[in-house]
This record gives structure tokens, C-alpha cells and sequence, in this order.
């Protein structure tokens, strides 16, 4: 699991994401690049990361889910998630 501070710190990157993103975009359309370098390097969304929503592990991230690999085969193998049934042939 990962430690709190990583998880809050993404938390941090996502909502300064969200506040500098018109401005950003202006700034990119002007053509603005001493501008863009002004701006908070966390408000770059590049700086983002993908991490599971109840751990916080970053690696084997699944999108659609917003979980990692692991807590999301203990999630579906446990029927917590619908729709989700392992498979057989």
C-alpha cells in the first residue's frame, strides 16, 4: 500500500491540474512559452500518475476500473464488482 503523502500528493497534482487548465491553454495557443514556464510544474498534467483508488499502487493500474491489478482481482473474485465474473471455458 502506498504511503498517504503519495496519495495526497496526487490528490494535489489533480486539482491543480483542473485550476490551471485555461490558462495553460491560452498560454499554449499564444505561443506563450516563457508564460507556461511561470506556471506550478504540479500543474502540468504530464506530472500526473495513474494509482489505484483504494491502495494507491501505481504500477498495474486498470483504467476502466480505477484500481490496480491486485485489489481489483481480490474486488471482482469476491463479487464486489458487477458485471465482473471469472472466466471458464
Amino acid at each position: 500500500m502506498a504511503k498517504e503523502s503519495m496519495k495526497a500528493r496526487e490528490v494535489k497534482r489533480a486539482r491543480m491540474t483542473a485550476k490551471y487548465a485555461e490558462k495553460r491553454k491560452a498560454l499554449k495557443e499564444a505561443g506563450d512559452q516563457e508564460g507556461l514556464q511561470k506556471l506550478p510544474r504540479n500543474s502540468s498534467p504530464i506530472r500526473m500518475r495513474n494509482r489505484c483508488k483504494l491502495t494507491g499502487r501505481p504500477r498495474g493500474y486498470m483504467r476502466q476500473f480505477g484500481l490496480s491489478r491486485i485489489t481489483f482481482r481480490e474486488m471482482a473474485l469476491d463479487g464486489k464488482i458487477p458485471g465482473v465474473t471469472k472466466s471458464s471455458w
